[in-house]
């Protein structure tokens, strides 16, 4: 056994505080790396506070890891002491069922998640990367570039691929019309995926103030959503809008600025069920979707995408004590655009 060092939360209502626990051995086909950076991701609020459910306490949040290998087992082909990697929000899948066989292991029915999971052994938890290093299977370790800034590479794992996946699903490109619904961790990635692949781009938003950074980010244009104008401006206008908002919110509203067959294509999370009306959708053959990170292939396709093209997420770099103000930040909406952990500060 590997000795660990992190920071968990011990029931729903707790801080995250300093936490001692035992990763596995290496075996034989296992990548042990040590963790420079992780990204802090709402998703890792819901399943601290036990939002979603099911929450396994205690719990070592975080599924946006990139560091450097220690060591390798005695079978990896892959990879070797030395390289940068990563690890997004997998670490394991049954690797037989149909999904797993076309790449799709985030929706394999028997995927482990990287943290508040089992391994496969339906016992053992999974801790993730608010942790100074990590054993991981080869299959689900990923190869980084060392051209772009590590810090911020890392909300790529998650933020980044969640929203690359149903931008390439729905082969969104050139002559499309694409609304961004949301400036945080996942939107600013959303315009910035979306842009690159000729899309034009709207931020939708509800907060003047984020009108220049989306310009920057590269949006074309910015409205707000607060604005009972800009919603009758933009009704059919979209072919399609990223939804990245995890608060409670209005689907129907945006389901109207959709043009027909447009999609709103989910990608953030709300606590709580959404009323849809059934017009929102039928008036104009309209669609609702979900889509949840990509696997393994796609993730490096992304991540070799974003090498190619000079793309990292905007980050704010803090020490591991900072993370539970990071937290209460992240809930009211301050942060430009990812909080990611610097582990050599545990």
């Amino acid at each position: 056994m590997i000795a660990a060092k992190g920071y968990a939360v011990h029931d729903e209502k707790s801080a995250l505080v300093p936490f001692s626990f035992q990763r596995r051995a290496t075996g034989p086909r296992d990548v042990h790396f040590e963790i420079m950076y992780c990204g802090v991701c709402h998703s890792d609020i819901h399943q601290a506070r036990n939002e979603w459910s099911g929450s396994i306490y205690p719990m070592v949040p975080g599924h946006e890891i990139v560091g450097r290998v220690k060591q390798v087992g005695s079978e990896v082909k892959k990879f070797k002491k030395g390289d940068l990697v990563a690890v997004g929000c997998l670490v394991d899948s049954c690797r037989t069922c149909e999904n797993c066989k076309q790449g799709l292991e985030q929706y394999c029915r028997s995927a482990v998640g990287t943290y508040n999971s089992l391994e496969r052994d339906g016992k053992t938890p999974t801790y993730g990367g608010y942790s100074n290093q990590i054993v991981v299977h080869e299959d689900f370790v990923l190869r980084v570039a060392d051209n772009l800034p590590v810090e911020g590479v890392a909300p790529l794992l998650c933020a980044g691929i969640t929203t690359y996946s149903p931008l390439r699903h729905w082969k969104v490109g050139k002559g499309h019309r694409v609304g961004v619904l949301g400036l945080g961790g996942l939107g600013h990635m959303a315009v910035k995926f979306a842009s690159a692949f000729g899309a034009e781009v709207t931020m939708l938003s509800t907060s003047p103030s984020k009108e220049a950074d989306a310009k920057k980010l590269g949006a074309h244009k910015f409205y707000l959503t607060t604005k009972k104008e800009n919603t009758k401006t933009l009704r059919g206008y979209f072919d399609f809008i990223i939804d990245t908002v995890s608060a409670p919110h209005d689907y129907n509203l945006f389901l109207r600025m959709l043009n027909t067959n447009g999609v709103l294509i989910c990608v953030g999370a709300p606590p709580t069920p959404s009323e849809i009306r059934p017009f929102s959708l039928i008036s104009e053959r309209r669609s609702i979707a979900g889509s949840m990170i990509g696997g393994i292939a796609e993730t490096q396709e992304m991540l070799d995408y974003c090498s190619s093209y000079n793309i990292v997420s905007d980050v704010e770099v803090i020490p591991i004590s900072y993370v539970n103000d990071a937290y209460e930040r992240i809930l009211k909406g301050d942060v430009h655009y990812r909080f990611v952990i610097d582990m050599s500060t545990l």
